[in-house]
């Protein structure tokens, strides 16, 4: 059998507040709002999904409502919540990344492992890297 084609078009994540996550991740880095569903009926009022799509168009981010969902530790912990994926994103200028991570809503991880990546927190916790782009 031959491979049928297939791409990788970009992530969904869970959260307590997807439509929430979803602003956080559209002001940080610019991406529109395609698509918001919810709450479904009988479903409480922050149940919903939204998908972002990139300006290229070649990207997405979806976020759906996890009603169990518990942030992830990190870093990882035994026993504890565990980090499944996490989001690389290339900045030009790693402070002035991290400064507009932070006005969006992000906050610094305690743990960072690397001196020239950033681990930077989401308002569901999910950790994402920030790193200076080689260009």
């Amino acid at each position: 059998m031959q491979r049928p084609a297939m791409r990788i078009t970009g992530p969904a994540l869970d959260a307590a507040d997807p439509i929430g996550l979803a602003r956080f991740y559209e002001r940080l880095l610019g991406w529109e709002m395609v698509e918001i569903e919810g709450p479904r009926p009988g479903y409480p009022a922050e149940d919903g999904w939204a998908k972002l799509r990139s300006s290229s168009r070649d990207m997405k981010i979806e976020f759906q409502y996890e009603q169990h969902y518990v942030p992830p530790t990190w870093p990882a912990v035994a026993g504890k919540q565990q980090m499944m994926m996490h989001l690389d994103i290339g900045v030009e200028d790693l402070e002035d990344g991290i400064a507009w991570a932070l006005a969006a809503g992000a906050t610094i991880a305690a743990h960072q492992p690397q001196r020239d990546v950033r681990v930077m927190l989401d308002p569901a916790g999910h950790p994402f890297c920030l790193f200076a782009m080689k260009v």
